[in-house]
């Protein structure tokens, strides 16, 4: 049964990753479609991309694989045979349960160490094939505009010489304020030896280009010129256009929570948390010091026992009355004390701002991290609870192959997925604490899969649909006799 299982669940696995791999690579076909890149390189994309819908595509396959098996088990009423030889479900389990929880523990040590690492390659490489140009291919009778900063129709075109004909380009390069049109008889494209620049030839053709930005320098007599206009037999435009390959910095991921495994997302938000926490503190005392008692400096030890939780400590103020020092002021010095105190608590209310948008920068830091802590412990469990969860709905719905359980597969998916999600942004936006948001699905089919194992050891007939006809037919029969005995007591 073992052996059954681990082939099962390899096919499912190699199925389910196939699948979320075709819906990664649609959300980035833009940035791997016609843009001249190497075999190579999109050999190592799909690599990444594998790395990365593992999460995903584990539990799934583990929930797949377990329904197949028992439900074979269930419809070939070898389970049933099992049980009647005194067989518990339990034990029929137990070798398949320690088969997952070694899946458990290579989850964790996949997601721990070879995920980050796939994780700051697959970005990189992303971000470098978005700042990859196009491949350069203009179309006939239509206009391209796959370089940027220009425009370009070509009317026809030769395939052997690569010359084109009757042609018009936009170069608005400069800013659409002083953009020139420029139309051709023929020209031709070509790259520089090092693939940097583009060299744009045009033949017998004019020029009109916009002098707007010429206006603001010219003399009065010279604005009346709105363009200028330029024939030529040959005309010569360098073009950058860098066609190489430049792969991004891998680097600058290096900090991000993606890259990190758990002992290095510890060490972050410790220090990170130590960081915002001295700049609560100075923010508090500065606030205290400068804003509240009307001097430059308060006591050390009254400034921390302040700004500490629960403190209750007074701090003396300067001994005068602000009301009788108003009442003292002229009409135009009440105006002068008025304006001059709305201006330091427009000022106050700026810089409590700055220190919010400061402190907001450390605690998004540290969700993020902490979220990223919590994802690698998810995963694992995450395959556990799928295996309870499949293998007692095998056993109860007795039904193999890929019909019934590719259906019941797909359903508790999206219901985890929905529910993983919707933990995931309360976390991100703050609103939950990060440690419930990431385990919100893990505390809700936690109690699904408890109860259908015990549903399935205990033989109880609730899934059975047997079981629910002869309930039906009992409360029609019921409710017949009871009708049938008011009828007969309205009539006496």
């Amino acid at each position: 049964m073992l052996k059954h299982f681990l082939g099962l669940l390899t096919m499912t696995f190699l199925i389910c990753v196939f699948i979320l791999l075709m819906q990664f690579v649609w959300m980035h076909v833009k940035d791997l479609v016609g843009k001249g890149v190497e075999l190579s390189v999109l050999m190592e994309f799909f690599v990444y991309a594998v790395a990365s819908v593992v999460p995903l595509a584990l539990p799934l396959a583990i929930l797949l694989a377990s329904l197949m098996t028992f439900g074979n088990l269930g419809e070939k009423f070898e389970l049933t045979a099992m049980k009647a030889a005194g067989v518990s479900l339990f034990r029929i389990m137990r070798p398949l349960a320690i088969a997952i929880a070694c899946v458990c523990v290579g989850a964790f040590m996949f997601s721990n160490y070879v995920l980050p690492v796939s994780q700051v390659k697959l970005w990189a490489l992303i971000f470098s094939l978005k700042q990859k140009s196009p491949e350069l291919e203009i179309p006939q009778g239509e206009f391209y505009d796959g370089i940027d900063g220009y425009n370009i129709y070509v009317r026809h075109k030769n395939p052997q010489t690569g010359m084109l004909y009757d042609m018009m380009v936009y170069d608005y390069s400069e800013g659409f304020r002083n953009a020139a049109v420029i139309v051709a008889d023929s020209g031709e494209l070509y790259f520089t030896d090092d693939k940097k620049f583009l060299i744009f030839r045009l033949y017998s053709g004019e020029s009109f280009e916009n002098l707007d930005r010429k206006q603001q320098k010219a003399t009065h007599s010279e604005k009346n010129i709105p363009y200028r206009r330029e024939s030529f037999m040959q005309k010569q435009m360098l073009i950058d256009f860098d066609m190489e390959f430049n792969r991004y910095n891998e680097d600058v991921l290096a900090d991000q929570h993606v890259s990190k495994d758990v002992v290095e997302l510890i060490a972050s938000i410790d220090s990170v948390q130590l960081l915002a926490h001295d700049r609560s503190h100075e923010q508090s005392t500065q606030l205290v010091n400068n804003r509240y008692f009307g001097r430059e400096r308060v006591a050390e030890r009254q400034v921390d026992a302040f700004v500490s939780e629960g403190a209750n400590v007074e701090v003396s103020a300067p001994e005068y009355c602000v009301d009788s020092l108003y009442a003292r002021f002229s009409n135009d010095e009440r105006y002068r004390a008025i304006n001059t105190a709305l201006e330091k608590a427009k000022s106050q209310r700026d810089q409590v701002d700055y220190n919010a948008l400061m402190l907001n920068d450390y605690q998004r830091y540290i969700r993020k991290h902490e979220i990223e802590l919590h994802r690698k412990f998810t995963l694992a469990f995450a395959c556990l609870i799928f295996f309870f969860i499949g293998a007692p709905l095998g056993a109860i719905t007795r039904k193999g192959g890929l019909g019934a359980p590719v259906v019941i597969s797909v359903v508790m998916f999206i219901i985890y997925y929905i529910i993983d999600n919707t933990g995931y942004k309360m976390a991100r936006e703050a609103l939950w604490p990060c440690w419930a948001g990431m385990w919100l699905s893990s505390f809700v089919l936690l109690p699904i899969g408890i109860f259908l194992t015990y549903t399935a050891a205990t033989d109880s007939p609730l899934f059975n649909p047997d079981a629910w006809v002869k309930l039906f037919s009992k409360c029609k029969q019921w409710s017949l006799i009871t009708a049938r005995k008011i009828y007969k007591r309205i009539r006496k």
